[in-house]
């Protein structure tokens, strides 16, 4: 096992707090000393069924312990995803039916072994140990925190100022996260800033059970595309793991040049001397952004594709985008009725729009051509043509046939 002082150093590397870590000190320690290997928690409710970078942050870190010889246990909350986290949220969440909860599931363990250790980690469903308990177990639960502490909680006294409603089930949810911490015996246990509360409610909840006290270790919230908000599916704004290689890199090409260091920090195997190296040649202007950016998204494309993928990646970026030619695999749509229609109707039957609206907007920013000529009138009228390629963005492209 390394030593401490090792372990300490990767450990540290993008890692926005840590409670407390005079005691991770004394825990590396004694796990060094007996060559017993920290029990590190990671819990993950299946409210979505895709993983995106913006989760990858806290799993590139599991890894590292991984590496280091501790044990990554994954839970997978279906019970308390049944009630959903209300951390953030200015209103109830909606819960999830058993079904979308286990399909959800299985999708989180096919991609987190993308990124962990198959053989090295551990998966539990917490509904194995909170399914069991009987009402006079949940009551006695409760008994060990106030509704006075509760509504310490940001999310929860915002909506108690504004008189929104706050259901009794969700004061449930941080008790049952902390409740699988003593479950489990945790020695440390992973979340996002915004999982704080969440976090210490383990380390409360094991005291009131006679057990040492686990590790808070909160990893910084990635921003998306858009520089500003949280990455997120619902904003558009976030790099799934899953999506086409050449679909990862055009994003990843989209990131703003001010956030490449983070995203090279948080999100790539990049070494410590690597990520210096980058950080010192961005100042300098040794390495241009442009250069810098497309390294990033070919590390990104490797990481979940493979080298060939983001070699072939990088070649189909550098041809429509810097040569501006055509990329070589544009999907064909088939088109059966080639009667004049309008432009809009047609992007969204291309699949290139959501919507007639999306459509339009589109084609009043400009970002719609025919052809490889700007379309501008978002009332026109046209005639499909066999062969015909239409565009909107850089990136998406039908061929109708």
């Amino acid at each position: 096992m390394e030593s401490v002082e090792h372990q300490l150093e990767c450990i540290k590397r993008g890692v926005a707090e840590i409670l407390p870590e005079a005691s991770l000190v004394e825990k590396l320690r004694r796990s060094v000393a007996t060559g017993t290997p920290l029990r590190v928690k990671l819990g993950l409710d299946p409210t979505a069924p895709d993983i995106h970078l913006g989760h990858t942050v806290v799993l590139r870190k599991l890894k590292q312990f991984q590496d280091l010889g501790h044990q990554i246990i994954i839970v997978i909350g279906d019970f308390t995803g049944r009630i959903g986290d209300p951390s953030g949220k200015s209103e109830t969440r909606k819960q999830l039916t058993e079904e979308a909860i286990q399909v959800n599931a299985r999708t989180y363990e096919e991609q987190i072994f993308r990124i962990l250790d198959r053989e090295k980690t551990e998966v539990v469903f917490n509904s194995s140990w909170l399914a069991p308990l009987n009402f006079a177990d949940v009551v006695k639960l409760a008994a060990k925190y106030t509704v006075a502490r509760m509504l310490e909680r940001e999310d929860f006294s915002k909506r108690f100022k504004e008189c929104r409603p706050i259901s009794v089930h969700e004061f449930f949810y941080p008790l049952m996260q902390g409740y699988d911490s003593v479950a489990l015996k945790a020695d440390i246990e992973f979340g996002g800033t915004d999982q704080k509360f969440n976090l210490l409610m383990g380390r409360h909840l094991q005291e009131e059970y006679g057990q040492e006290p686990q590790i808070a270790i909160m990893m910084p919230i990635l921003e998306g595309l858009d520089g500003v908000n949280k990455m997120s599916k619902s904003l558009g704004n976030y790099i799934g793991i899953n999506e086409a290689p050449t679909e990862i890199y055009g994003k990843a090409m989209s990131i703003p040049d001010e956030l490449m260091a983070r995203y090279y920090e948080l999100v790539t195997d990049a070494s410590n001397d690597e990520l210096a190296n980058i950080k010192l040649e961005l100042t300098s202007g040794a390495l241009h952004p442009r250069d810098a950016k497309m390294r990033l998204a070919h590390t990104l494309v490797r990481l979940y594709h493979g080298e060939e993928a983001a070699n072939l990646a990088q070649a189909e970026f550098v041809k429509v985008f810097q040569q501006h030619d055509m990329p070589d695999n544009i999907p064909e749509i088939v088109v059966p009725d080639k009667s004049k229609i309008w432009l809009p109707k047609l992007l969204v039957q291309l699949n290139l729009a959501a919507s007639n609206g999306e459509a339009k907007r589109s084609i009043q920013q400009g970002a719609v051509k025919i052809d490889g000529h700007k379309a501008a009138d978002p009332d026109a009228e046209i005639e499909p043509v066999t062969g015909m390629i239409l565009q909107v963005g850089k990136r998406r492209f039908a061929k109708i046939i």
